[in-house]
């Protein structure tokens, strides 16, 4: 199916989608892409991004998404391990990733502005051409990248379900996804979070497979986001934490003035909520703001609906249909309710998946056909999921996932820097912002904005600490690795939660 899709205030409909679709696999067919290839995208909000990827899902490609705000060595390492055959990219984006492009990647430039420009590279990419022939077989999907101590981000690809299982996962994927983003008849279904994010990206194609109308906005925009609601009475929207609280921040007398009694369900995914965030937006909007917990390696394993979460506040949720949650201490053994211990999951509705090139780091997090991440949390005795702790160095900020190994790989390449450490400190608003602590060589002199303005020569704005503090020693372990808990400790003391 295609969607009906809303973007800057014009409808674009399924046939045009389908127009465009097709388009795009012409151009894909001239380059000699095969099922199975990979194709990059690095472009925000966009008619052409869901264009692409909806060819992708026909065709049978795996589709690399990338952070439009990332740098030529982050776009590099995601171009070159993905083994992509094409890059999409908007045309103010490509100059600032061109040095990072592989010989051998096509570029496809897409114009910003959303032109109709009918003399442009993108509107003659395929034009009047034959298209690739749809697939047969495994969708592949989006690959999702994500990260870990090592600071390079892995890839996460699908791995095809055995022939005789693929029809009836595809079933219980689409009933898992039902659940988590909400169906129904009539919908109207709104997106302003990234579609390079996995969790908006499921959004996408969910709602596209249902040929719903969705509103697409390039960014989000918290009282244009309750006019919209109002005007194309929209039923079903994703909303993260950050949006909650830019939402609540909006005057009362401003909020009451738009109606938004269409919407149905709100899918809440991506990083923990406050207890009090959450349930202010379910005082203002109703018994309509649900949760989940997944990853783009397992998909989703848990939910809770509203009612649910009110009598098990600060819960993930319940285990979805043909999800496993498991609780493990360091040997593997299961722990009773209420006891603290690694999180480990299975979605079976989800087809295995691999870690491109990283064979090592998918064996690592398996046991017994489960995989963990790392969180840490417990079951209650009715089975609800409550996660106390995560992965000891993610930091999660807006909903966005930002690995301080990453960074810290790029600071101590600065002259002058002998150590440092990034951690994540309290924000009001994005639920965690990030810090760096660093250790000058001996001698030297650093100011934080100096570190701040080395580092955003080179990585995502995003990912530049917003404090850096300067310390003569760093704490350590007996081993030498750096003691952050230590460093973080005095930002989170006043905290009523360590995440």
């Amino acid at each position: 199916m295609i969607p009906t899709l809303v973007f800057a205030e014009r409808d674009h409909s399924p046939d045009w989608m389908q127009q465009e679709v097709q388009r795009v696999l012409a151009g894909l067919h001239v380059l000699q892409c095969q099922q199975g290839d990979t194709i990059a995208v690095m472009l925000r909000n966009s008619p052409a991004y869901v264009a692409v990827v909806l060819a992708c899902r026909q065709a049978g490609l795996y589709l690399a998404s990338i952070n439009w705000h990332f740098k030529a060595l982050e776009a590099r390492h995601i171009l070159q391990d993905s083994g992509a055959r094409a890059l999409f990219v908007h045309d103010d984006l490509l100059q600032a990733v061109a040095s990072g492009v592989p010989d051998g990647v096509a570029v496809v430039p897409v114009p910003a502005d959303a032109s109709d420009d009918a003399s442009t590279a993108w509107a003659r990419f395929g034009l009047g051409l034959p298209a690739m022939p749809p697939r047969t077989g495994f969708a592949h999907g989006a690959i999702a990248y994500t990260s870990g101590t090592t600071g390079k981000p892995k890839g996460v690809r699908r791995i095809a379900a055995p022939a005789g299982r693929a029809a009836a996962m595809e079933q219980q994927l689409q009933q898992v996804s039902g659940i988590v983003y909400g169906t129904g008849e009539h919908i109207v279904a709104y997106l302003a979070a990234p579609i390079y994010h996995s969790a908006a990206m499921g959004y996408l194609t969910h709602f596209s497979r249902l040929g719903a109308r969705l509103v697409l906005e390039p960014r989000f925009d918290a009282e244009k986001t309750l006019a919209l609601i109002e005007r194309h009475r929209i039923t079903h929207a994703y909303l993260v934490p950050t949006m909650f609280q830019r939402l609540l921040a909006l005057p009362p007398a401003v909020r009451a003035c738009y109606d938004l009694s269409s919407l149905q369900h709100v899918a809440s995914t991506g990083s923990p909520c406050a207890v009090p965030l959450k349930q202010a937006m379910i005082d203002w909007l109703g018994p309509i703001v649900t949760e989940a917990y997944g990853s783009s390696e397992a998909g989703y394993t848990t939910f809770a609906t509203a009612d649910e979460w009110q009598r098990h506040p600060g819960s993930a949720g319940r285990p979805l249909p043909h999800a496993e949650v498991r609780i493990l201490d360091d040997a593997g053994q299961p722990l009773p309710a209420n006891a603290i211990g690694l999180i480990y999951v299975r979605q079976h509705a989800v087809p295995d998946f691999s870690y491109i090139n990283r064979p090592e780091s998918r064996a690592a997090i398996e046991r017994d056909g489960l995989i963990t991440l790392g969180d840490m949390g417990y079951l209650d005795e009715d089975g609800f999921l409550y996660i106390c702790d995560r992965k000891a160095d993610m930091v999660i900020s807006g909903g966005v996932n930002i690995y301080p190994a990453e960074i810290e790989s790029v600071l101590q390449t600065m002259p002058g820097v002998a150590d440092c450490a990034v951690f994540g400190i309290p924000d009001a608003e994005f639920g965690e912002a990030l810090a760096a602590a660093v250790q000058p060589v001996d001698g030297s002199v650093l100011e934080p904005a100096d570190v701040q303005a080395f580092l955003r020569e080179r990585i995502a704005n995003y990912k530049v600490p917003r404090l850096v503090e300067m310390h003569a020693a760093l704490p350590r372990e007996d081993t030498g690795k750096i003691f952050k808990r230590r460093l973080r400790e005095p930002h989170w003391a006043q905290q009523q939660r360590a995440i």
